[in-house]
């Protein structure tokens, strides 16, 4: 990628997610996950893929792109399962560090750093989109792949497009058809168990919806002048255009390993 792909990504992925623990940590502990799951997990899309991967606390659940850990921090709270978080973002590994404390490799989606058949669960939550092309979320499948046994279960959540031309997409992303989608998954030898579109799932609650919204407030409140919130906050509402267009579409899938 070029400078400027490489700026608005580390702005939305690494900047953000310092300043997004800072602001969690202020506001206290019921803030900490909602303020996490920013962008990358709402309860009702968390709880379908939880219900299908069957996590318990004698697991290990690695998750491939972890930002900030809140997912994480979640699938913990709601079935005990232990989380290994590896993430590209030195400041997002410092924040999840800060926040939940649990063990984070800086290290990519692409070559995990684990042994084969390591684990049982993993999952990648609105990652393939962020990664450089069809080759790289080819890889990073193929990784999941390799690190859980056979029998294991993954999940995805993914942003698919749905037109061939999408109307001002944000930078440094590259959004897979469902086709191609489906494609890689059969080609990194891993099966569709089931899909959802979290937007037939269930809202927020209220309360976590009113935590996040209070967090978004607080961090514009001590950002919105800064370039990296304005290159963040610009990468979020071109991804909401995109879908409320329909020319994206959000999906969570579960995988197994056959």
């Amino acid at each position: 990628m070029n400078g400027n792909l490489d700026e608005a990504m580390a702005d939305e992925f690494d900047t953000v997610a310092e300043w997004t623990a800072e602001v969690a940590l202020d506001l206290g502990p019921e803030y900490h996950v909602p303020a996490a799951c920013r962008g990358s997990g709402q309860p009702a899309a968390l709880d379908w893929l939880l219900a299908g991967l069957r996590p318990t606390p004698a697991d290990l659940l690695v998750d491939a792109g972890a930002g900030v850990g809140g997912p994480a921090a979640y699938a913990c709270r709601h079935s005990g399962v232990r989380p290994v978080l590896v993430e590209p973002e030195p400041d997002a590994c410092r924040a999840s560090r800060r926040l939940f404390g649990f063990p984070v490799v800086q290290g990519d989606a692409t070559r995990l750093p684990f042994a084969d058949e390591a684990v049982t669960l993993a999952w990648c939550l609105g990652v393939l989109c962020t990664t450089s092309g069809p080759a790289a979320q080819l890889a990073a499948l193929r990784e999941l792949r390799r690190v859980v046994r056979p029998g294991g279960r993954i999940g995805l959540l993914v942003f698919l497009a749905t037109v061939p031309e999408l109307d001002d997409p944000p930078e440094g992303n590259h959004f897979p058809s469902p086709a191609a989608l489906a494609a890689q998954i059969a080609e990194a030898g891993l099966a569709i168990s089931d899909r959802a579109l979290p937007a037939d799932l269930s809202p927020a609650p209220a309360a976590w919806h009113a935590r996040t919204q209070t967090v978004e407030s607080e961090l514009e409140r001590r950002h919105a002048q800064h370039p990296a919130w304005r290159t963040a906050e610009d990468q979020h509402h071109r991804i909401g255009h995109l879908l409320r267009l329909g020319q994206l579409q959000a999906q969570v899938l579960l995988l197994h390993r056959p």
